[in-house]
């Protein structure tokens, strides 16, 4: 779908402030002030990131009573079962929960759900046919558990109690369990309700070695250092694609400086199989290469594997264990690419499903695992609500994508008579359903998206944040892009235009990229710029000359050198 661009216009008077304030470039300042980061104690803790800006978590709702039962549970030798998601939040989640808690020596066990066999959170199957029968005393869920009332009814009753931590939405009527730690909690204003399920976990973990520092615990052993789980942190968080602002940021950058001169078996061969040799990697490597790897394992098999990988010190359990999840990503992608195409043919045959503002679409033989994938590209195809069911097993279970402005979670609760169950966030959601009741969840969810939007909401925008004229990039203002680093949700990658370019060079590298050479006419000093267009129609001849381009910038690193180079948006 075409994309329209605009340029923000943000308070000049603000942005020259702040450029002098923290002494940075006009253009690195529009954009901090284009990001809301708007006085100079934000701008500087933006440039300087560091833990010590974490906000204290302690009070956030349930925490004391969490923390009190895990120490308790710790001390009396309790058996606890952490219960984790089986994508790359819940994962994380999993493995930092159970690093801490063994370096403590509780007696901690973990249990991931198969996808597609038992799906999706703490079941009444899980609590009778595991927990009981292995005579757990505690169940610890991580990345989910908002939603178990009936499991966690049982489990409390059956004297196994039960803390839930979680950052899907949650309705007033909480589960029964010791402790409900989700920040998106209505009676909780700690005002946490951006972090991803791994961010809840960690923040856990410092209140827990808190309060057993307070009971003299750790004067037998060394306190843990939690900032080593960072790693495992920043995977999480940006696989879930929370706001990358506040906590997050600091988590991200701090965890992606350790995965940068990771020590970690496993990340070590996760980087390898996937193909980065880079001096330094950013979020961008971490969400296109080592997340649909760990993703894979859970989409296509069982996401124990990848918490196997994780915690495993073991240099060949580790290349074992990350080239498995490797030809697992290979399944999930040739998984994907059949049902995206089959989709892509289905509308083309059936062209009014476009004239409305939602899709759904469901398939007896569509792999459930992938579908949140598939409904991403066909968002960013035709730019609508997107929700794909499954209806291999007789209950269709679904995957959903929003666009921006509107609450695909909203969207769902305005159609609960049609559905046995969902959850989620207000981009990304899943549920399940009778087949039986597809065609009337397809008209009451038209209908709820229509009375929450306006057309304008379903035409793209591409966000300028200013004209950057070749004359001006420099190896500083590069270098100042990079510490607005991470970059993500809430914290977009700079997009700039340039007007009257000229291509000196050019020529298709890859299958379909475009590598050329750039200067811009009426600039003063003639600069030449290398740039590179991703993914064009090479049957569309070259061009020798643009009206305007959009871009971003960075330093293009290869073999221990780095050169400046644009990335072409639109051209």
């Amino acid at each position: 779908m075409e994309k329209q661009w605009q340029i923000i216009k943000p308070d000049v008077r603000l942005v020259e402030k702040i450029s002098r304030a923290i002494k940075c470039s006009p253009v690195t300042a529009t954009i901090l002030v284009n990001r809301n980061i708007t006085t100079i104690k934000k701008a500087s803790d933006f440039f300087k990131i560091t833990l010590n800006n974490l906000r204290p978590p302690f009070s956030i709702k349930d925490m004391d009573a969490a923390v009190n039962r895990i120490s308790t549970a710790i001390l009396n030798n309790d058996k606890i079962l952490i219960f984790g998601d089986y994508d790359v939040d819940g994962i994380t989640a999993t493995t930092i929960l159970l690093e801490f808690l063994r370096y403590a020596k509780a007696d901690v066990s973990y249990y991931i759900p198969h996808r597609t066999k038992e799906g999706y959170g703490l079941q009444i199957n899980h609590v009778t046919d595991y927990a009981l029968p292995n005579k757990i005393d505690l169940i610890i869920t991580v990345d989910c558990g908002s939603s178990s009332h009936a499991a966690v009814k049982l489990a409390q009753e059956s004297g196994v109690d039960v803390i839930i931590t979680d950052h899907h939405n949650i309705s007033e009527n909480l589960p029964p369990a010791v402790a409900v730690v989700n920040p998106k909690r209505l009676d909780c204003t700690a005002g946490f309700d951006h972090l991803a399920g791994v961010g809840v976990a960690i923040y856990l973990l410092i209140c827990l070695r808190r309060r057993l520092n307070n009971i003299s615990f750790w004067d037998s052993r060394p306190e843990p250092n939690l900032k080593k789980l960072c790693d495992f942190v920043a995977l999480g968080t940006i696989a879930d694609m929370v706001p990358l602002v506040e906590e997050n940021r600091i988590l991200v950058k701090t965890g992606l400086d350790i995965i940068n001169n990771s020590h970690r078996q496993g990340i070590k061969a996760l980087k390898e199989v996937s193909g980065i040799n880079k001096d330094s990697i950013f979020s961008n490597d971490v969400a296109f290469k080592l997340i649909p790897r760990l993703n894979a394992a859970g989409r296509i098999e069982h996401a124990k594997t990848a918490v196997e990988l994780l915690t495993t010190d073991c240099l060949k359990t580790a290349t074992r264990l990350a080239r498995y999840l490797n030809d697992m990503n290979i399944k999930r992608q040739d998984a994907q690419r059949e049902i995206f195409e089959g989709i892509l043919l289905f509308l083309n045959n059936n062209p009014p499903m476009l004239q409305k503002r939602t899709l759904v679409l469901s398939h007896p033989d569509w792999h459930e695992g992938v579908l949140g994938i598939v409904a991403s590209k066909i968002v960013e195809k035709f730019y609508r609500p997107v929700v794909l069911i499954s209806t291999k097993n007789g209950l269709g279970k679904g995957s959903a994508r929003s666009i921006p402005g509107l609450d695909i979670y909203k969207g769902f609760l305005a159609c609960d008579n049609c559905l046995e169950s969902f959850g989620g966030h207000s981009m990304a959601a899943g549920l399940k359903i009778r087949p039986e009741n597809i065609n009337l969840f397809k008209t009451s969810f038209e209908n709820a998206v229509q009375q929450m939007t306006v057309p304008d909401n379903f035409v793209p925008t591409i966000l300028i944040d200013c004209e950057l004229n070749f004359d001006d990039i420099s190896s500083g203002l590069i270098d100042e892009l990079e510490r607005l680093n991470p970059f993500g949700q809430n914290n977009p990658e700079p997009i700039f235009i340039a007007k009257n370019i000229v291509v000196l060079s050019s020529a298709i590298v890859g299958k379909n990229h475009r590598r050329m050479v750039l200067t811009q006419r009426f600039c003063k000093t003639k600069k030449t710029v290398d740039a590179i267009h991703f993914n064009i129609d090479t049957s569309v001849p070259l061009v020798k000359y643009f009206d305007q381009v959009l871009f971003r910038l960075h330093w293009n690193r290869w073999n221990g050198k780095k050169n400046a180079q644009i990335v072409i948006e639109k051209a």
